[in-house]
């Protein structure tokens, strides 16, 4: 079994897009847009200003009420994208749920500007191709299939969870890759059905120790994107214990997907900054 340590490669991206930076001149600042006072959010986003200040790129967070009208927080959305020192914009994601519609605020988020590839044109790009960047997971988890030579051609494999972060976006991504994805959600009543055949899982459904040893085959590759805080304590969707003693690969929690995750963030930010 062997570790894919998203806190060592990761450092290793961090450091390029440093040099990257340096010798390209480039003038970046990550624009983050905080809209209430989720603890987890403020963890994620400590996260992304500290790894900011890593590659020598600004960081510049706005923060909004809990409580503020959709039609107030498009007006502020905009005002942020027009400001052209802000080179790469995100929303941190979940928004209060007064914002009805997520995606219309998303959407708000020009391509060159969409780090995190949720705006309805961006993710239209990546299914046609189009797109010179990965979604930051999808980014993250090639890398991890890159560097250790992991074919996934014509492989079986399984992502648990639906969401606009992980399970969309990997299944466009894989189904490019001529790979058999499966997709399960919590309307699924059997999900080991779907596991005991997986090559890989991928798991970003937010239930602690959903995907057991018994579960899965032996030298599958198992990805935990699924972290949440429980009891006070980071927790994933992968029992680390029991799946480790069949997996071939197997990420680590913390500093699996989620440096991983940040890291690929800042890469879309040097990639759609390139001066041409």
């Amino acid at each position: 079994m062997k570790l894919l340590d998203g806190k060592k490669l990761s450092e290793k991206i961090l450091a390029d897009l440093k040099g990257e930076i340096k010798k390209n001149n480039l003038k970046l600042a990550l624009a983050v847009v905080l809209v209430g006072n989720n603890s987890i959010s403020k963890i994620y986003i400590k996260q992304k200003e500290n790894a900011c200040k890593k590659i020598g790129a600004g960081f510049r967070l706005f923060k909004f009420s809990e409580n503020i009208k959709a039609n107030e927080l498009k007006k502020g959305i905009e005002q942020i994208v027009q400001d052209p020192d802000n080179s790469g914009i995100i929303i941190q994601l979940p928004l209060p749920k007064n914002i009805i519609n997520t995606q219309e605020i998303l959407d708000i988020i020009p391509a060159e500007k969409d780090v995190d590839v949720l705006s309805e044109k961006s993710l239209g790009k990546l299914y046609t191709g189009e797109l010179k960047i990965l979604p930051p997971v999808v980014c993250g988890i090639s890398h991890f299939f890159d560097i250790n030579n992991i074919n996934i051609k014509g492989k079986n494999i399984l992502l648990v969870g639906t969401g606009k972060l992980v399970g969309k976006p990997l299944m466009l991504w894989f189904l490019r890759k001529e790979a058999a994805v499966s997709v399960v959600n919590k309307f699924t009543k059997d999900i080991s059905v779907f596991a005991k055949n997986a090559d890989v899982i991928i798991s970003g459904a937010g239930v602690p120790k959903l995907i057991k040893g018994s579960m899965v085959k032996q030298g599958l590759v198992a990805i935990d994107a699924g972290t949440v805080i429980e009891k006070g304590k980071l927790a994933g969707d992968i029992d680390f214990e029991s799946v480790s003693e069949k997996a071939s690969y197997i990420t680590p929690l913390p500093g699996g997907v989620g440096p991983m995750t940040v890291a690929c963030l800042l890469e879309n930010l040097v990639k759609l900054n390139q001066k041409k």
